[in-house]
């Protein structure tokens, strides 16, 4: 079986006319703006020392709700699995999900998004940015500006996986705010010093090299010599904590979790948090099933579902769930009816998502779909109504502006909100 098999043009063309459409009615809304609340800055102090971060689980090609979190047996289009109950009472979804169904009093579902966009980027972006177009930071981003602190041990925002294209995920607020991406389990390159170089021979490098910056440093603002500075800020913070790589992951861990690639990217995901991370990102790439959906989705969420459920023990275990928010995403969902392929194509008019952990209400269902999984039913939202809620989750006013000298520019979409009653 080959894996996400991509794509054709006339796949696409829909989604660019749908998309169009979409970003005509959220212009629309643009314009009935909220009143802007507290500066972030207000906050920022208390945020930084709150200890609070994100996990962010992207399951990348667009997963199907119905094979995972909205399932529909029985129903035309709801395909050969049953639902099955958690460990919330009245709360089913995919008999492909067993672990996680067991931990399903840690999470909460979201049935209703309607993010109107069934284009792969456009429909990560505006899960990442909150906003269905323009240059804005991801949610990483600006959880590396808002909730790490200035001695923070790590980067702010580590997303792991081995696909991708390296986007410019800061936007306006600087490069030391961008993802630092790394390659599945590998360590980054060059953590050790070169052989002929020492400790305080690297010490005496640094300092000739703050001293030539000095002269640049004169005739150029602070947010220009911050971005100059990020890479050396993010290297020095990873050779300092290089053991956090050196060792591989206990026999023990790996008969919990499992040895293929995304367990293991879980176990690196809990150790990164473990040691000060704040944002940590983890894709899990293969759900574009345009064919042979439902052996696709039995492959891949049969990857997914127990090294998930073990890091969500392992987070609740060591008492780091209630300051860490956890997301599992996708960039839409996946069309009710089944294709001559056997498959299912994109579809952001009605689909799912989970999330669970800091400042969210666990055990929850929002929204709704209709019976045979077509529209939404109840309570819609999209990427702006989720974005809205991840940061108040964590404790940062969304309807704040962001932090930047002589610019006045929202953190959330203002056409949006949080959806209120799924926060704790």
């Amino acid at each position: 079986m080959r894996r996400n098999q991509g794509c054709s043009p006339v796949e696409h063309v829909l989604a660019r006319r749908q998309f169009l459409a979409g970003s005509a009615s959220a212009a629309v809304g643009a314009c009935l703006s909220k009143p802007v609340q507290a500066h972030p800055l207000m906050q920022a102090d208390s945020l930084k020392r709150s200890g609070k971060r994100i996990l962010q689980i992207f399951l990348q090609g667009g997963v199907s709700q119905l094979e995972s979190w909205d399932p529909k047996p029985g129903t035309k289009f709801g395909g050969p699995f049953r639902a099955i109950p958690t460990s919330v009472p009245g709360m089913h979804i995919s008999e492909l999900l067993p672990h996680t169904a067991s931990r399903m009093h840690h999470l909460s579902i979201v049935r209703s998004i309607n993010s109107k966009i069934n284009d792969h980027r456009k429909g990560m972006l505006y899960m990442e940015k909150g906003r269905p177009t323009g240059d804005f930071p991801y949610l990483g981003s600006v959880a590396s500006k808002y909730l790490a602190g200035p001695d923070a041990a790590l980067p702010g925002y580590i997303h792991i996986t081995t696909r991708g294209i390296n986007d410019s995920t800061a936007a306006f607020l600087g490069a030391q705010h961008a993802q630092l991406k790394l390659e599945g389990v590998q360590p980054p390159s060059n953590l050790d010093l070169p052989q002929d170089l020492d400790e305080e021979l690297d010490a005496q490098r640094e300092s000739l090299r703050r001293q030539f910056d000095e002269p640049f440093a004169q005739h150029r603002s602070n947010a220009e010599l911050d971005t100059y500075d990020a890479a050396f800020q993010q290297a020095a913070l990873l050779m300092a904590r290089k053991k956090i790589f050196e060792g591989s992951a206990s026999e023990k861990d790996l008969s919990r979790y499992g040895t293929h690639d995304f367990a293991r990217y879980c176990l690196l995901a809990r150790t990164l948090l473990e040691n000060g991370a704040t944002c940590v990102k983890v894709t899990h790439h293969g759900y574009d099933s345009h064919a042979e959906n439902f052996n696709f989705h039995l492959e891949q969420l049969g990857e997914f579902d127990k090294p998930f459920a073990m890091l969500m023990d392992d987070l609740s275990d060591r008492g780091m769930l209630e300051n860490t928010l956890v997301l599992v995403c996708s960039e839409f969902g996946r069309t009710p009816k089944i294709n001559t392929k056997y498959g299912r194509d994109h579809w952001g008019t009605a689909w799912s998502t989970v999330l669970g952990g800091c400042g969210v209400q666990s055990g929850a269902i929002i929204g709704s779909t209709n019976n045979e999984g077509t529209e939404v039913a109840d309570r819609e939202v999209d990427s702006g109504h989720l974005f809205h809620t991840y940061l108040r989750a964590v404790g940062l006013d969304s309807y704040a502006e962001h932090d930047l000298p002589g610019r006045s520019i929202p953190i959330g979409d203002p056409a949006a909100e949080e959806i209120g009653e799924l926060l704790s």
